[in-house]
């Protein structure tokens, strides 16, 4: 039996991973912490709640006493997926992603290689790697030029736990991945938050010209990936995780507005981002050819069931649009997690 330390774990990506790990190994353990900042959700975790295997801790990644307490509890593996990660609010305050993103990532590191933990797998982004041209892909020799506070900080943490495998020998990886979409993503990032506004008759708020592409990638593929890297991936190295789904923003809100029903009047441009990346895509081929790794989900496929889900799952935005959730996610962190 193992116990694996999955931190940021009632966010989007996490609460996904968490679910996923617990279906594919039985036998082992999660102790999920998470601070539970505006993002983070415990109603996104209520179907496994009760689950024995599951444990959930309020704390800071960047507090020094929380993380040892976990640590402390036994863990044999620490997947990182806490961090600020929204682009918009790191250009209005850097200071709390440097402290979520490379402060936390050095406090789980120190805490890891006390504890002489077996793997750290620090869960990372494309977006260190900066814009691409109209050509080409990133592929993990791609030097990082982040331009964004957000991406800044995502490297900074990279090259922490790069530092770690070179000086102290940890078992760590690292994985980067493109954009994901799937069930439980806070309606702050585009798909969400557009799906939300159509389905209320809201604008859509689409950035620049809208020709800003994406490597699109279901949240299900991205968790199978790092359960793979988890289990097999070489100590020390980079794992790109992306779905071959290269989409300007237009396409994509012009689809949901299509799969909706909706009129193409909703869409709104507003002022272009700071600092907005043209172009993401991935060249996955390292986890393919060395884990066997390959998307289940085609965007046709993913994007149907993830509208579906946000149709069928109306009380969940509710709650996210009026706040509510905050309350009700102290309510279960006082129980221990427990819904």
């Amino acid at each position: 039996m193992r116990r694996v330390l999955v931190t940021g774990g009632a966010g989007f990506i996490g609460s996904n991973y968490i679910r996923y790990f617990l279906r594919e190994h039985p036998g082992d353990e999660i102790i999920n912490l998470d601070l539970l900042t505006y993002a983070g959700n415990l109603l996104n975790l209520e179907d496994i709640a009760q689950d024995g295997r599951y444990r959930f801790v309020c704390g800071d990644i960047a507090d020094p006493q929380a993380v040892e307490a976990v640590f402390a509890m036994g863990i044999d593996a620490v997947v990182n997926f806490a961090a600020e990660s929204h682009v918009d609010r790191s250009i209005e305050d850097a200071g709390v992603f440097i402290h979520s993103n490379v402060l936390g990532t050095q406090t789980l590191l120190n805490g890891a290689r006390k504890y002489e933990v077996k793997r750290f797998v620090q869960v990372s982004t494309d977006e260190v790697y900066g814009s691409l041209g109209p050509s080409g892909a990133f592929t993990e020799a791609t030097p990082v030029a982040p331009n964004s506070p957000y991406a800044a900080s995502k490297a900074g943490a990279d090259m922490l736990v790069r530092a770690h495998f070179e000086t102290y020998g940890m078992p760590v990886v690292i994985t980067r991945c493109s954009n994901n979409y799937g069930p439980y993503q806070f309606p702050e990032k585009m798909i969400p938050l557009f799906i939300m506004n159509a389905l209320q008759d809201k604008p859509l708020p689409l950035y620049g010209d809208g020709l800003n592409v994406r490597d699109w990638l279901h949240v299900i593929d991205h968790c199978q990936a790092i359960d793979l890297v988890l289990e097999q991936g070489s100590a020390g190295r980079v794992y790109n995780i992306g779905g071959s789904n290269e989409k300007k923003n237009i396409e994509i809100t012009h689809l949901i507005l299509d799969l909706l029903g909706k009129s193409d009047t909703l869409i709104q441009y507003v002022d272009d981002r700071l600092g907005h990346d043209r172009r993401y895509a991935i060249d996955a081929r390292r986890i393919r050819t060395e884990l066997g790794w390959k998307p289940l989900y085609d965007f046709e496929r993913g994007i149907v069931e993830t509208i579906r889900w946000y149709q069928e799952h109306q009380t969940w935005l509710g709650e996210i649009q009026s706040g509510h959730y905050r309350m009700v996610s102290r309510q279960i962190a006082q129980r221990g997690g427990r819904a």
